[in-house]
């Protein structure tokens, strides 16, 4: 199972590798857009700030077990953010991406579950857009204020970090933010690589970098459509790709965090294996000595 969910890791990592470079383009066109849009206001649904009253809280835990803390990690601080809401005041939902998820929180009705979703062996951008409608759904119909999202954060391969981030609303340049109005840089990125080193697996870290520059438009470019209208068409696109990059950043959290636990149960088994064989080997050494000693004494009998 550790070998397994090595290779899953990578076929993960693989995947977020993969969808890059239509979000570097989206951001750089987005960046590059909202350079003319600087004296206009964007009018999109998806940038309106309202006063927050309600908030819909999206929890991502994985579809599976025996992955160590990992699914723990993710529950508890989706509670401890659900009680800081409510004791605000606010009226929170909740929505779970990942059956463990679901079912720890459908068993306690004390928390308002709206919708779950499972989170598969493999995130599709179809899958991403059926959260993201539920999203977009609940917040341009004004039904809450606020969207955020739990999900773990991959770190490396023996580290992960839950993560709190603000979904809704967005900024014009298409920017997520974290809880405290932070807005994310997604310019530098670390590619884990599992190899190995004298017949041992081995983790090499490759740094890439996001480059924004030469996303200006030229002074003298006519727009088509109006740019307001073509922010509006791009920021939706832009949240379904950050969404399904944060669902494969979760994955790969989940099968790293497998890995090690697969790895500790195999190094708890190996250990217990040898406590095991040393109680034998004391108990039948005791047997041995005490057939010895009957038989003698029955001889000087």
């Amino acid at each position: 199972m550790k070998l397994v969910a090595a290779a899953k890791v990578r076929r993960a990592q693989d995947a977020v590798v993969n969808g890059r470079p239509f979000a570097e383009n989206l951001i750089k066109v987005l960046w590059a857009v909202n350079q003319k849009l600087r004296v206009e206001d964007v009018d999109s649904p998806l940038v309106a700030v309202r006063p927050v009253k309600s908030v819909l809280l999206v929890c991502v835990t994985g579809d599976r077990g025996l992955c160590g803390g990992y699914n723990n990690f993710a529950i508890k601080k989706t509670e401890a953010r659900l009680r800081e809401l409510m004791g605000m005041g606010l009226s929170v939902k909740l929505v779970c991406v990942g059956k463990k998820g679901a079912v720890y929180f459908k068993r306690r009705p004390q928390y308002n579950l709206a919708k779950s979703f499972d989170l598969g062996a493999k995130p599709t951008t179809k899958e991403a857009q059926a959260i993201a409608d539920e999203l977009y759904s609940s917040f341009v119909s004004a039904d809450v204020d606020k969207v955020e999202m739990v999900f773990t954060k991959f770190v490396s391969l023996i580290a992960s970090e839950p993560t709190i981030q603000t979904l809704l609303p967005l900024t014009p340049a298409g920017e997520i933010c974290d809880i405290d109005g932070v807005c994310v840089d997604a310019a530098e990125d670390e590619l884990f690589r599992l190899t190995t080193v004298d017949g041992k697996l081995a983790v090499e870290v490759e740094k890439v970098t996001t480059d924004t520059s030469g996303g200006e438009f030229d002074a003298g470019l006519l727009f088509e459509q109006d740019p307001v209208q073509i922010i509006d068409a791009l920021l939706p696109l832009y949240m379904n790709a950050t969404l399904l990059r944060s669902l494969q950043e979760a994955l790969a959290s989940e099968l790293a965090a497998r890995m090690n636990a697969m790895n500790s149960a195999s190094d708890n088994a190996k250990e217990l294996k040898k406590k095991l064989t040393l109680s034998y080997n004391r108990a039948r050494q005791a047997l041995i000595t005490n057939q010895i000693i009957e038989i003698v004494s029955g001889s000087n009998a």
